[in-house]
């Protein structure tokens, strides 16, 4: 298949979606787990999580538009000020996909997808019980993107939760818990653990890549 650009914007809307959110490979799976200021809780799952740097701990996602749609994931992140990410896994990834259904403001996912919400050494957000890796965040940053009025939200990790079975010589190997990754708007696949390499160095590449 080759799609030009013409092609892309011609395709029906959901076509488009599918292919579009597809093109960068599997992505992490995560439930972004939040509490209004009243207690009312949110959870929603997201593809889009991504690695921004690791002294400060920091992670972004990216919030679609919300003028047309309600973000209570957004407006509870601004109000409160923490939220929470937790890992999806193999064993209630059809739980947490279906948290991206439009619930009303006043509905739960936890309740409607039959997922727990806990909480762990005062953290005001929820997190999600099932989860076996899950960090508790606290929004730092937006910076809106004006080109598709998207938004990344940027957090700093404040509490960081991760079962002994995927923790091996300070190491982490995601498979030990089942992780699953999305690719689309709806497909999903466990992850498998290939190898590990050691840190690259460019005198050491050639007696690495020749064994």
């Amino acid at each position: 298949m080759h799609f030009t650009k013409s092609d892309i914007e011609q395709m029906d809307r959901v076509k488009r979606l599918k292919i579009i959110n597809s093109v960068s490979g599997i992505k992490p799976a995560n439930l972004i787990a939040t509490a209004s200021e009243s207690g009312q809780e949110n959870v929603a799952v997201f593809s889009s999580v991504v690695h921004l740097g690791s002294n400060p701990a920091l992670l972004g996602f990216i919030m679609r538009p919300s003028d047309t749609v309600p973000r209570h994931t957004y407006n509870n992140i601004k109000s409160t000020r923490v939220y929470t990410i937790n890992h999806i896994h193999k064993a209630f990834a059809k739980k947490a996909h279906f948290t991206s259904a439009k619930f009303d403001e006043n509905e739960s996912e936890f309740d409607t997808c039959y997922l727990t919400a806990e909480y762990n050494n005062q953290f005001k957000a929820p997190f999600v019980k099932e989860s076996h890796f899950k960090m508790g965040m606290r929004f730092v940053q937006e910076i809106d993107i004006a080109i598709n009025s998207t938004k990344m939200i940027i957090g700093q990790i404040e509490e960081l939760i991760i079962h002994d079975d995927c923790w091996a010589n300070d190491d982490i190997d995601l498979a030990m818990v089942n992780n699953v990754g999305i690719s689309g708007l709806n497909t999903y696949y466990a992850l498998e653990k290939i190898d590990r390499y050691p840190y690259a160095r460019v005198h050491e590449v050639e007696d690495h890549l020749k064994k």
